[in-house]
């Protein structure tokens, strides 16, 4: 059984948002067409958020960009929300996991389905779930983090890079690396 998990494609992420990546609309929209295209190869596609409300020091008035950040995705808000050019294949994405509302979170996996406790790793066993291929914004961070936590937790773990938008060039091609390094499958 294959997932697809579309990590933090939220506006605030993209051009014009405090957290900007660079392709983060393109990323969205080549997300929305992969999955009108690809959606009976899936099993199940869900999605993951950032949705703080009270992040304590991950929010900072002086960022140092590693650990503390600018304000971003506030729970409620639009820049949290999922990115509009995803509305075309909402009823396509089954869960929506939360994550980072009171503390940094990276990983969708620290997340929790918006309506449950019930977390991304044990939503995806309870389908019978044992490969993944990982999406999203930012490559260097929450995808690198999803996609780690999913080789933890046992899955297959593709990632479809050129479905990811990275915070840095660099740091992007670092982290796919690490990710093959680890043993997930990296795809263009």
């Amino acid at each position: 059984m294959h997932a697809l998990i579309i990590v933090d494609v939220q506006p605030d992420f993209c051009p014009g948002g405090p957290l900007a990546t660079s392709r983060g609309d393109e990323v969205a929209g080549l997300i929305a067409q992969h999955v009108a295209d690809n959606v009976s190869s899936y099993d199940a596609i869900v999605s993951t958020q950032d949705w703080h409300i009270d992040p304590g020091s991950h929010f900072s008035r002086n960022p140092d960009f590693v650990d503390s950040w600018p304000v971003h995705c506030v729970a409620g808000t639009d820049g949290a929300k999922l990115h509009p050019l995803l509305a075309p294949i909402a009823e396509n994405i089954e869960g929506h996991f939360l994550k980072g509302e009171y503390s940094a979170a990276y990983s969708g996996f620290e997340g929790h389905l918006a309506d449950s406790e019930q977390t991304l790793a044990q939503w995806l066993h309870a389908r019978g779930i044992t490969t993944v291929d990982v999406c999203g914004i930012a490559t260097d961070f929450c995808v690198k983090a999803t996609a780690s936590d999913a080789l933890a937790n046992g899955f297959g773990v593709t990632v479809l890079s050129e479905l990811c938008s990275a915070v840095a060039q660099d740091s992007g091609i670092k982290a796919l690396q690490d990710l093959a390094d680890a043993g997930a499958r990296i795809q263009d």
